[in-house]
């Protein structure tokens, strides 16, 4: 099996770095992921300047493409030109997995996250995806390696299932900052609807000019509904949602069809 290993946080991230080395058995790794950081970019793609790349390598056991445009654009220049380049005509991944986020993707972040948008990006273009996030309290206290082997876990666990080639999964994996940590429970969840409570600080820069700066843990929101992702993260479970990239509100399509007749 030919995986696309792909992130937001940047070809040289921890959390790539330790989720490769967790998949090294699963099957060949093709990383092409962003040069630089690119959380809360979304679906964004590039269209007004070129997608410069560079091999990169990133450990002794790690390297890969990396692309100096955002995850959505990493994953479509792999599928559309990249691989097959590499692998020849009509060739493409058995999977794309993207991952492993510093931050938990749950709730409305799901919709601001590039981790998610590249594992989207992935199913639209017909190759099933896996999207892995890390939830994090203490930035100071991560163990990577043992939060990517229990990703590694939850990864073989919805392989068990054939996934479609239109199919993306998000799965995060709760706080790990101990080498020990226990096998957390497996929870199939929905994605939490509500709003965040995020909050701007308001500064002045030295030239006198007033600047606004996003601030929040990212994990407040209006409200948090029972069984919902943002639920049982906190609670401590591996969560897996599965996700549709259509944005179709189909229960209100007769009413609308009604309204303009």
């Amino acid at each position: 099996m030919r995986i696309l290993l792909t992130n937001d946080d940047g070809i040289r991230a921890q959390g790539i770095v330790a989720l490769h080395k967790a998949l090294e058995d699963l099957g060949e790794l093709i990383v092409i992921a962003p040069e630089t950081v690119q959380s809360a970019t979304s679906h964004g793609i590039t269209y007004t300047k070129p997608l410069m790349t560079q091999h990169v390598d990133v450990t002794e056991q790690m390297s890969g493409t990396a692309v100096d445009g955002r995850p959505a654009d990493c994953v479509k220049l792999a599928l559309r030109t990249l691989w097959e380049e590499r692998f020849g005509k009509g060739e493409q991944p058995d999977l794309t997995i993207s991952g492993m986020n510093s931050g938990s993707n749950v709730g409305i972040n799901i919709i601001y996250s590039g981790t998610v948008a590249a594992a989207i990006e992935s199913a639209f273009l017909g190759i099933p995806s896996i999207a892995v996030s890390l939830h994090l309290d203490n930035r100071d206290s991560i163990c990577y390696d043992r939060a990517a082997a229990i990703a590694r876990i939850v990864i073989d666990r919805v392989l068990e299932n054939k996934l479609e080639p239109h199919e993306v999964v998000n799965i995060n994996v709760p706080t790990c900052e101990t080498p020990d940590m226990p096998m957390p429970k497996i929870k199939v969840v929905d994605m939490n609807a509500a709003g965040d409570l995020g909050h701007y600080d308001k500064r002045e820069c030295p030239y006198g000019r007033t600047y606004y700066w996003a601030a929040g843990d990212g994990m407040a929101f209006a409200h948090t509904s029972q069984g919902s992702d943002v639920e049982a993260l906190k609670a401590g479970y591996a969560t897996v949602t599965p996700l549709n990239y259509v944005l179709t509100d189909t229960k209100r399509m007769s009413l609308w069809s009604d309204r303009l007749k």
